[in-house]
């Protein structure tokens, strides 16, 4: 393996979070192994010197009671009976009057130590090493009994620490599989709990190649990568919507620009044709301007519309009446509707207050009106109506028109987007989209209701006072 391949492991995640994983499992355990180890040791020092203790206590009495004749039978009664105890019973001056060292416990002891030593109080502990380096400890317990004679008793410690050496000499032993038991758990950790990360990773490389339509999949855990996992793919849904959008609206203003610009081009060569004739030339030049204006107004249009979605779009806040505003542009469109039989009704509270740029919310109105206008048949009708209900303000736009079938509701709010029946209709196809970024815009929204050849209705809402 190369010293590049090498260094691209070590900077991997999953190799560290291996490494701190391994780490802490194999500290804790041996911190759980010191913790063990002193708790056991302690134990049995404590058990060994509370026997110690109720020995001496005995061996006390028995010589109390009968002398050093009656402690030597006690000795001998015990180590008969198999318990190991140092015996010595001394005068006051120190000088050894009755000695007992088990034979299991050997002549290693130099007795020289503890008789050449002062007299040892009542309740202090002497330790007796062995001789030389054949190891072992006596601990010894003494008593200071009534007459002025000390006695002591005391008892190997070999017993306790060839315990601990084969518990230390079985940890050595299972210490090897500990760290690979540490270093697996930690490669499996690693690869769990980056699994949702490498599943982004190979998402982002399937979208990069081209498949806008690749989601990372979800695993049900409920913590932080799941909800991470459920963020990704939601903002993958709205980019593909966005671009598909995209995709969708420059295809739609290519075709629909083809139509005038061909116009443009056609009435530009009649007029060049038509060589002096000033007459034809200002009537080509007049349907240039019309067609420019036409593109122009497609293309401001597709602008607002991009500005109000991306949230640039620039409003003008101010209290503005409502109920004057709808009054206003109704009268515009009342003209246009009683040529065509159709009437139109105001329902209105006399003064209806909110926060809007005026000129924006003229436009959605006008755009709701003129669709309702144009869509409906002689003999029908349209009503608007504006009302408060809490903190917003409701405006609803109501025509007994051709209507809007269930398939094509959705689609009423896509840039470009023109329904069937309404294709030879005039209109670019911006109007509902520019209704709803507006309203967006102002931190609104829309409904729509609609059923084939009885009409629609679109439903605005508005905070009354500007966030």
């Amino acid at each position: 393996m190369s010293l590049r391949s090498l260094d691209r492991i070590w900077k991997t995640i999953g190799f560290r979070l291996t490494l701190w994983y391994s780490a802490l499992f194999i500290l804790s355990s041996l911190i759980l192994f010191v913790i063990v180890y002193f708790l056991i040791s302690s134990s049995f020092k404590q058990e060994e010197r509370y026997t110690i203790q109720s020995k001496l206590r005995e061996f006390s009495a028995q010589y109390q009671r009968g002398g050093i004749e009656a402690l030597k039978s006690e000795v001998g009664f015990e180590a008969h009976s198999g318990n190991l105890f140092f015996v010595r019973m001394a005068g006051p001056q120190g000088h050894t009057l009755f000695v007992n060292i088990p034979a299991l416990m050997g002549d290693g002891f130099d007795l020289r130590q503890i008789e050449n030593s002062a007299p040892t109080d009542s309740g202090q502990w002497t330790h007796l090493p062995a001789k030389g380096d054949k190891g072992g400890v006596l601990d010894i317990a003494s008593t200071r009994l009534p007459d002025g004679g000390i006695l002591q008793v005391g008892m190997s410690r070999g017993e306790r620490e060839e315990f601990l050496e084969r518990f230390r000499e079985t940890f050595a032993g299972i210490i090897i599989p500990v760290i690979l038991l540490g270093f697996t758990g930690g490669v499996l950790f690693a690869f769990r709990a980056l699994m949702p990360i490498r599943n982004i990773i190979k998402t982002v490389r399937s979208i990069d190649k081209g498949r806008l339509d690749a989601r990372v999949s979800v695993r049900h855990t409920g913590d932080e990568l799941e909800e991470l996992t459920i963020l990704f793919n939601g903002m993958l849904q709205r980019i593909e919507v966005l671009i598909n959008g995209m995709r969708s609206a420059l295809d739609n203003v290519a075709h629909d620009l083809r139509t005038p610009m061909t116009r443009l081009r056609g009435t530009a060569e009649m007029a060049l044709r038509s060589g002096q004739d000033r007459e034809v030339c200002r009537e080509a030049l007049s349907d240039c301007l019309e067609e420019s204006d036409q593109i122009l107004t497609m293309l401001n249009t597709l602008m607002d519309i991009s500005e109000a979605e991306t949230g640039v779009m620039r409003l003008r806040l101010e209290k503005i009446n409502l109920s004057s505003l709808i009054e206003d542009v109704v009268d515009l469109y009342r003209y246009v509707a009683e040529e065509r039989d159709i009437a139109i009704y105001i329902k209105t509270p006399g003064e209806l207050f909110l926060t809007a740029d005026h000129n924006r919310m003229r436009q959605v109105i006008a755009n709701l009106l003129d669709n309702a206008v144009k869509y409906t048949p002689a003999g029908g009708r349209v009503e608007v109506e504006a009302s408060r209900k809490g903190d917003h303000v409701i405006v609803r736009v109501e025509d007994t028109g051709i209507g809007i079938s269930e398939e094509e509701l959705p689609k009423i709010w896509g840039r470009l987007y023109r329904g069937e029946q309404s294709r030879s209709a005039r209109g670019l196809g911006l109007g509902l989209s520019l209704v709803k970024a507006v309203v967006h815009a102002h931190k609104g929204y829309v409904e729509v209701y609609s059923e084939p050849d009885r009409g629609s209705g679109f439903i605005i809402y508005l905070p009354a006072k500007a966030a």
